[in-house]
């Protein structure tokens, strides 16, 4: 039998309920763990907003002219001097790659 639980978040330090069907819920999952931040910080952590970013926000894109066939291409890097950078399709056709 589950009870209601009131946790503080680790972000905010509030108090947030940990509700006995939220506690079925992680048990029916096999979760082991509580919950350890409440809704908004949970929420804005799956965002992107504040402390580690979880990889789900928007990624800064490079443009860069491609090295094989000149054309213009966006990099999830910034490109260093000197070194070779490709676009998709010439990256992708190039055979020490494969």
């Amino acid at each position: 039998m589950y009870f209601d639980e009131t946790l503080t978040c680790v972000d905010c330090r509030r108090p947030f309920a940990f509700t006995a069907s939220q506690q079925e819920f992680f048990a029916s999952k096999g979760f082991t763990n509580k919950p350890s931040r409440c809704g908004d910080c949970r929420s804005a952590r799956k965002a992107g907003e504040g402390g580690r970013s979880s990889g789900s926000g928007t990624r800064e894109l490079f443009k860069v002219t491609c090295s094989q066939c000149g054309g213009v291409a966006e990099v999830p890097f910034q490109p260093r001097t000197g070194r070779p950078v490709y676009c998709r399709d010439c990256y992708s056709s190039r055979a020490e790659y494969r």
